[in-house]
This record gives structure tokens, sequence and C-alpha cells, in this order.
């Protein structure tokens, strides 16, 4: 608390406005296991930014920033599921703010608001699901590779990419796909009713600008957080960031050793470095396929 806050309370009532504290939990970045070293947005990640948040009393609203490409249907479902199971269970509004983006799994999440707040130039949308891989079976036959992979089950190798790709396995995926996108477009039509508009794009996978998604029903109106909410509790509006909580070997960066460590330890972190450009590398091209 700062010490004007503090301030202001040791001041009779009738001398003093009581402010307005608004918690705000910021979702950044890809959804899911990002490395094996980093998580993105995972349910076990925000839980316990959520519970904080929903357990301020005197809290008129929760908001939530969202700035997320996309990534696991799975975790975007299990978040957007804790939103609203603490938001029924404390009897509190939503109020979700998207900064650059909410496509895919980001428009997921952001379905847990009860009002939508997007910027005109926000991208949403994107409602669909893809998976992206590569095949590799000209090039281990160039460099002269035998693969050998022995399986107990038909199907246990079903999408190797070092094995040339089957029709079967298309099929099987592509329906996996369609239980998904039924979901999802379930989800919207739950959340979103009668706000939709009948635009035959809606669930094709497109995306749009924020002031589209508005015409079309997928968010609520243009502006800001802040704006927003003091235009609705006033000037004595404060928000406060509900920030992941760091442990005292994180703050101080592990117990992992420097980088002139040797051995195991270097031998870690050499794997980490790896691990974290290849997640940078995919995590790039999740933004970039929004222009970002």
């Amino acid at each position: 608390m700062s010490f004007l806050a503090s301030a202001r309370r040791l001041l009779p009532a009738r001398f003093r406005k009581e402010e307005t504290v608004v918690p705000v939990v910021r979702l950044s970045g890809v959804i899911g296991q990002v490395s094996a070293f980093r998580q993105g947005i995972t349910l076990s990640a925000v839980a316990p930014q959520l519970k904080r948040a929903f357990a301020m009393k005197d809290a008129p609203v929760v908001a939530i920033s969202i700035n997320s490409p996309g990534g696991s249907p799975v975790q975007s479902h299990l978040v957007f599921k804790r939103i609203r199971a603490l938001a029924e269970e404390h009897k509190k509004e939503v109020v979700v703010a998207v900064e650059d983006v909410a496509a895919s799994g980001g428009y997921l999440i952001a379905l847990a608001g009860d009002r939508i707040i997007v910027d005109a130039s926000s991208i949403v949308g994107s409602i669909g699901v893809v998976s992206a891989g590569f095949g590799f079976t000209g090039l281990i036959e160039k460099l002269g590779i035998e693969r050998r992979v022995h399986t107990a089950g038909e199907n246990k190798s079903m999408l190797d990419p070092f094995q040339p790709e089957r029709e079967s396995d298309v099929q099987h995926l592509k329906s996996l796909q369609r239980d998904v996108h039924d979901m999802f477009i379930e989800l919207v039509r739950s959340r979103r009713g009668a706000r939709l508009s009948d635009d035959p794009t809606m669930f094709t996978g497109a995306f749009w600008s924020g002031a589209r998604a508005v015409e079309l029903g997928l968010v609520d109106g243009l502006g800001d957080l802040r704006s927003h909410l003091r235009e609705r509790f006033g000037d004595t509006l404060r928000l406060a960031l509900i920030e992941p909580k760091r442990g005292l070997m994180a703050r101080f960066g592990g117990d992992r050793g420097g980088i002139g460590a040797a051995g195991p330890a270097s031998g870690a972190i050499l794997a980490e470095a790896v691990d974290h450009a290849i997640s940078a590398v995919e995590s790039r091209a999740l933004w970039s396929r929004y222009g970002l």
C-alpha cells in the first residue's frame, strides 16, 4: 500500500474518498509448455495469481489483460474454466482487455470475460485448430541414414515425420481437430450468444481487427482497460497488478552455477540455451502470423 493510501485511511470518513481497487492479472505469451525449461501461459503458472485476484473481497470486478497468439488448446480451456469457476465462486464480474492479440487459444481464454474490451487495432479471432510439422523422409535418404522403428500397435508411429505420410493418419488427425474445433465453436456460441453476427467466416480460422471484431460480436467494445474501468468506477480507481511470486532461488538465478561452471552444470546450461533458442523460433512463428 502506498504512503498516500495509508495516510488517507487515517482521515475521518467524511474527509476521505475510498479507493476502488481492481486486481489485474496479465496473461502474456504463448499458451502451454514453451520448452523443456520454460512454460508460457498454463494453468499451473497462472492459478496462484488468479486465486489472489478473486480473493480480493472489496474488488467490484477482476480484470484480465490478454496478449497471446494462442498455443495449447488444453491449457487454454483449463485457464478459461478456472477463471469462470472463480468468478462464480466469488460472485465477481470479469472484464477482459485485449492488447495486441487474442487469437486462437488467446481468444478462447478471453471468452471467460463477461465483457471484452479491445483496441481498434487489436487482432482477434482465429477460431480454428492447426497442427504443423515437417517431413524428413527425403533428407535422411540423401544422408544415407537408415531409421529403425519397432512398435507394438500398428498406429503407434502415426504421423512419424521420418516416414511417408499415410492418408489414414491424416484423416485421424483431422478428426481430432474437428472435435477440438467443435468444442471451440460451442464455447464461443455459449459465451457470446445473441451478440454474434451471422458472418459465414466466423468459425473458419480467420482473424480480424478489434474494430471489426466488435461488429461481429466477438467482443463488446473499443477502449483500454484503465479508461473503461475509470469510466465505471470514477477517479478513485486503482489498478493492482497481481504478479507471480518468485521463490528465493529464482530471484538469485537458481543453483545451476555460472557460465564458467564445468561438468553437468555447464551441460545443463547449454541444453537450456539450445532449448530456449528453438522455443524462441517457434514462439516467433506464432506471433509473426499476426504481423507482430
